[in-house]
């Protein structure tokens, strides 16, 4: 014989599986809306690696977190590494456009590939040479367009970073100029880097690379024919600066850069801006976009940090005694 059930049971049980049934259907709903709520997206275009780009990769997180945004919670980054492959600029820049970002963030010659690509999405560069000769933005004030940024196009650290060559090498007469061909950015730093040496009484020889494998066939017997290296800052180089920094001392060639991670990577010197601070400030830059700031109106800024690091071990190996005036002057020395 069945227990019958306690009095008012059967419409407890009801309104129960009535209050289930509601949480049943409305957990689809809020998840097709929590799908449907789009969280701001940022490009992320590398031109090198992962690793390579990482101290700058790092100073663009932290303060993108200090203005409140955290990434996979109220924003979403999609990386894409180029690894030192112009070529791949536009490829990316496209699956970009496809996945519907709101703001592509990279440096000067990656920006103006993805220009060409989307007049469309806000991109921001976040190192560029020359920004206005090469058409990417109308004037520094007023960008126009859909690119603004962080440029060094009014900074000549070209002759700074001579001076500080020949005070490291006093008996300096010769030296070879690496750089990337047909890179915009490259060629103006090299034309600046000839006129600068014209007018002190230098030579320079310019080896040339289009990718990677012209690397070691440019830097191959050098010693005795040049008396130093300077390095012209570009993705090839960038994406293989340990490998120039190390031929180059196989050469017994002292090197001077632009940029301070070449000289962590096995280089003897650089002078130029920080390249952590300037993709900090891209964060800036995001930051506005992303609230609603339009990159036409977004000034272009400078550079305000600059840093002389010197790699007094690769000065050991290579037999050079540095003054202890120019350590003194470094921002940096690395032992």
């Amino acid at each position: 014989m069945r227990a019958l059930a306690p009095p008012g049971a059967s419409m407890r049980r009801r309104q129960f599986l009535a209050i289930i049934g509601g949480v049943g259907a409305a957990r689809p709903f809020s998840l097709r809306a929590q799908q449907a709520t789009k969280l701001p997206s940022v490009g992320f275009l590398g031109a090198g690696t992962p690793s390579g780009w990482s101290r700058w990769t790092a100073a663009f997180l932290v303060r993108l977190h200090e203005l409140g945004w955290v990434e996979g919670r109220t924003m979403s980054i999609e990386y894409r590494w180029a690894e030192g492959h112009s070529e791949r600029y536009a490829e990316i820049t496209a699956e970009f456009v496809r996945l519907n970002v709101d703001v592509i963030v990279s440096v000067g010659s990656a920006a103006l590939a993805a220009k060409r690509v989307t007049s469309v999405i806000p991109i921001v560069f976040t190192i560029a040479s020359d920004p206005l000769g090469d058409g990417m933005i109308a004037s520094l004030a007023r960008p126009g367009g859909n690119v603004t940024g962080l440029s060094t196009q009014a900074v000549d650290a070209a002759s700074k970073r001579l001076e500080f060559l020949r005070e490291i090498l006093p008996s300096l007469r010769r030296f070879a100029i690496l750089a990337e061909l047909g890179n915009f950015g490259t060629v103006l730093e090299q034309r600046k880097v000839e006129a600068a040496s014209k007018t002190i009484g230098l030579e320079t020889v310019t080896l040339e690379m289009r990718n990677a494998n012209d690397i070691a066939p440019a830097l191959s017997g050098l010693k005795g024919r040049v008396d130093a290296l300077y390095v012209i800052p570009n993705p090839i180089a960038n994406t293989n600066r340990d490998r120039i920094n190390a031929l180059a001392l196989g050469e017994r060639l002292p090197t001077m850069h632009g940029f301070r991670e070449y000289v962590e990577a096995g280089g003897l010197a650089s002078y130029g801006p920080s390249t952590a601070d300037m993709f900090r400030r891209a964060g800036d830059y995001v930051d506005r976009i992303l609230r609603g700031a339009k990159p036409a109106d977004m000034p272009v800024e400078q550079p305000t940090k600059f840093e002389l690091v010197i790699n007094l071990k690769i000065a050991k190996a290579l037999g050079m005694p540095l003054s202890p005036t120019l350590l003194a002057r470094a921002d940096e020395v690395i032992e």
